[in-house]
């Protein structure tokens, strides 16, 4: 199961963004609040993921938070709510609309939402109103965001980084140990500055060197 996707954004479609990890590149399906949120090709991006898999497909649909990523769980319970119905939902009215929608039972806007018709909007409320306070409860802690900011990741870089940057050679290997680094649970400041400062001790590393050479550098001293 992947459960985030970090990297580096190769192009943002219509409904979907296309993230290079460095050695893979994940189509992730995402609503449209999410793609607005996008930087410009070759930014960083990280987002929690949902696995949707048919007999005939596999998608990855992604979300800057857990909490809305526990929104679209909730809703494609729902019978007749599909994966990309309940991207249009949150799209149309993000997790904060939609629990309040759900709690006073506004089925108006719930049918809001391209391709919601009366009767699943109705079926939503419905189904809903008793489980949408557990997923509310999640409080600050769901609604962290997983989106990573360029900025962030420079100034890590400039606060960690203790050798000249790396050649051009070493991007992809950098990408692809940042998204290792990040995907086992730490900061993404944190990995990028010793990412940085791996790979400028050794600018030929390659991913496995340097995702070694970080874990040394994360590791508690004494």
């Amino acid at each position: 199961m992947i459960g985030k996707v970090t990297g580096r954004l190769d192009y943002r479609n219509a409904d979907h963004v296309l993230i290079d990890t460095g050695s893979v590149g994940y189509i992730v399906y995402c609503s449209e609040r999410t793609l607005a949120t996008m930087p410009a090709a070759g930014g960083v991006v990280s987002l929690y993921t949902e696995m949707v898999v048919r007999q005939d497909f596999m998608q990855l649909y992604g979300f800057p938070t857990i909490a809305e990523r526990e929104w679209h769980r909730l809703l494609t319970s729902v019978q007749g709510v599909g994966a990309k119905a309940a991207l249009a939902i949150l799209g149309t009215l993000g997790t904060e609309g939609a629990g309040r929608a759900i709690t006073l039972g506004d089925m108006d806007a719930i049918k809001a939402a391209q391709g919601i018709g009366p009767k699943i909007a109705q079926r939503v409320v419905n189904e809903l109103k008793g489980k949408a306070p557990a997923i509310m409860a999640l409080g600050a802690s769901g609604t962290q965001a997983a989106v990573v900011d360029d900025d962030m990741v420079i100034e890590a870089v400039k606060a960690k980084a203790v050798a000249p940057a790396p050649h051009e050679g070493s991007a992809a290997a950098q990408a692809d140990a940042l998204s290792a680094l990040v995907n086992l649970g730490y900061g993404t400041g944190d990995a990028a500055g010793v990412v940085a400062e791996a790979s400028g001790a050794d600018p030929e590393a390659d991913s496995s060197g340097l995702i070694r050479a970080a874990l040394r550098l994360l590791a508690p001293k004494g």
